[in-house]
């Protein structure tokens, strides 16, 4: 099946709904596939993560267990 024939099937389904709640549930879950995080997240951020991801990349990564253990001798837990 095409993605206009879905489309279409689509439209005929939307246009049997009688119910409220089941048209409102419908337009909640479009809205929310179309909301990206990403897209919400400052430049920066996005900097932040894309450089992480570059570093991870190169196998400039360090233990979970490392950090954890530098954190808690740095703040004495």
């Amino acid at each position: 099946m095409t993605i206009q024939a879905q489309k279409l099937e689509l439209v005929k389904l939307i246009l049997d709904i009688d119910d409220k709640t089941v048209l409102s549930n419908f337009l909640q879950l479009v809205k929310a596939s179309k909301e990206d995080w990403w897209d919400k997240i400052s430049d920066k951020e996005r900097a932040s993560i894309e450089e992480g991801i570059l570093q991870a990349d190169h196998g400039q990564l360090i233990a979970h267990e490392e950090v954890m253990t530098k954190i808690k001798a740095k703040y004495k837990f």
